[in-house]
């Protein structure tokens, strides 16, 4: 039978409950049990795509075309499994699904309520994780977003509750994370705010089994005894989770401190040694690189650290594989448009322009990537990184001086890139989108081919715009290779430029997909081309 672990979090938001699932993930896992994790967001939205990066971080996409929260890529990252848009549930997502019930007169005239009605959809939406005919899953791990006494995660809370008591209490776990904080003045580390936050989680009728504590010193023996004593946690179900240099160590950690064991023993699981040797090696090689590599990262969204959560980590996959350090420079766009780029860019190995939508910020990049073309520095073009690689080529090679993208100039008379014609009359804003997995075939003997090994891939996009086909001959004729292309659509995927070290746009996403303990194959080959720049 399937079991069940719970994550909450208490104090305050971002304390690392996604870490934390991924991380329990990796340690289970570990152990050959079959793993899935599930994230449920508080908030009305029916998905995180129209959410601003700027307030949110990244959307991450999955490969059937969700748009998700950030921490699914963590998920993907910690357990090396692609995940669905069933992994991914929001308040929105369910208030969608319930009323559309209701239209239908699923409910026979009952009056719809927040219960049992939205908490019997939030339930069976951990369940649906179990595909029928498929065997069941060991365990599903399920993270509940916000902090405790949100008023908009009380559904949520009230379906969990509700869970232990459908399907046994052994089955069930619950582990709460909650923040410590350090008192500089007093030198001490105070516990009051996790034993009100358990407090109100007990409140609702939650007891949790096991505390990941967060904080930034280890805690002494007098708070893990009042701990214990105040919220009713055996003392070796308190889990210290001190701030480490990197998120890849933390299942390590955890698991040190015998996590793994505590929860084999709850939930009754098949006792097996875990196997994080791996796990181990790659974070060991991260802690010790033998050399450094300087890439800049160019975007609209640089003030907000997560927005390119992604791409940063796809880095750090392919700087282990290297064994190498990568520092990345963060830089905004809108410093590009007018100041001087060599200034800005000096030291730099490596160009990443990642994607975006609207044209802030597009000038910016565009001299960007002019700047690494004829410098000859690795440059890495991610979807409009891409079309921004092209436009700054029909403009400054083809010496189509008005060329752009009809996102940003409908009137163009050089639309290098527009909408795509399967797009084309849905009003729908998130209907107007090229989402999810899609095959790239690949053309022998370019770089691109090279990179992969084989003759086609499936990549995940984020798009509305694609490569206007009537410019292709220009194109080619001056020495841009369309690498990659989609046979069915005929949208084109990557283009190369000839006679230089490392030059490439692709319009799908390919930093989704990278691990860290296998980077994805453009990352490592646009850092070991960035590499022979130092």
């Amino acid at each position: 039978m399937t079991k069940y672990i719970f994550i909450t979090g208490g104090v305050v938001s971002s304390i690392g409950k996604g870490i934390t699932a991924a991380s329990i993930g990796q340690i289970l896992k570990s152990r050959g049990l079959k793993v899935t994790i599930q994230k449920h967001d508080p908030y009305l939205n029916v998905d995180a795509g129209t959410m601003s990066p700027f307030q949110h971080g990244e959307a991450f996409i999955t490969e059937d075309g969700a748009e998700t929260d950030l921490d699914l890529g963590h998920y993907e990252r910690f357990i090396d499994l692609n995940l669905t848009r069933e992994n991914s549930v929001t308040t929105g997502k369910i208030y969608n699904t319930v009323i559309s019930k209701e239209r239908k007169g699923e409910f026979w005239g009952k009056t719809v309520q927040i219960i049992p009605h939205v908490t019997d959809e939030i339930k069976a939406s951990i369940k649906r994780l179990n595909k029928p005919g498929q065997p069941p899953l060991d365990v599903i791990i399920v993270e509940i977003g916000g902090t405790i006494g949100d008023i908009e995660g009380l559904p949520f809370l009230e379906a969990i509750r509700q869970f232990r008591n459908d399907i046994g209490k052994e089955n069930v776990l619950y582990i709460h994370v909650s923040f410590f904080p350090y008192i500089k003045s007093a030198k001490e580390i105070k516990s009051k705010p996790t034993q009100h936050s358990i407090k109100e989680l007990r409140s609702i009728g939650i007891q949790p089994d096991l505390l990941i504590c967060r904080a930034q010193a280890r805690l002494t023996v007098s708070v893990k005894d009042k701990i214990s004593l105040f919220c009713d946690i055996p003392k070796e179900g308190i889990i210290e989770a001190e701030d480490v240099s990197s998120i890849y160590e933390m299942p390590i950690i955890l698991e040190e401190q015998g996590l793994g064991d505590l929860i084999i023993k709850m939930l009754r699981l098949p006792e097996q040694k875990p196997d994080l040797q791996e796990w181990r090696k790659m974070v060991y090689r991260l802690y010790h690189p033998d050399r450094r590599v300087n890439i800049a990262v160019i975007g609209k969204y640089i003030k907000s650290k997560d927005a390119y959560m992604s791409i940063n980590e796809a880095l750090v996959h392919a700087g282990i594989y290297h064994n190498c350090r990568v520092e990345i420079k963060r830089i905004d766009t809108d410093l590009l448009c007018k100041n001087d780029i060599k200034r800005i860019l000096k030291g730099i190995q490596g160009v990443i322009i990642p994607g975006g939508f609207t044209t802030k910020g597009v000038e910016g990049k565009i001299r960007a990537i002019r700047y690494a073309r004829e410098n000859q520095i690795p440059f890495m073009g991610i979807c409009l990184g891409m079309q921004c690689g092209l436009i700054e080529f029909a403009r400054n090679i083809l010496n189509l001086t008005d060329a752009n993208s009809m996102e940003f100039n409908p009137y163009t008379s050089h639309p290098i890139f527009k909408q795509l014609e399967e797009l084309k009359g849905i009003t729908s804003e998130k209907g107007a989108m090229r989402l999810g997995s899609y095959a790239c075939s690949l053309t022998k003997g370019t770089l691109a081919y090279k990179i992969y090994e084989r003759d086609q891939i499936q990549e995940r996009h984020r798009h509305l715009y694609g490569f206007n086909n009537h410019f292709l001959p220009e194109f080619e004729q001056a020495g841009i290779i369309f690498s990659g292309v989609n046979l069915e659509s005929k949208i084109i995927e990557i283009f190369e430029l000839t006679n230089h070290p490392w030059f490439i746009g692709m319009q799908y996403h390919p930093e989704y997909k990278s691990r860290p303990n296998r980077p994805h194959p453009m990352f490592a080959s646009f850092l070991e081309a960035a590499l022979k720049q130092v």
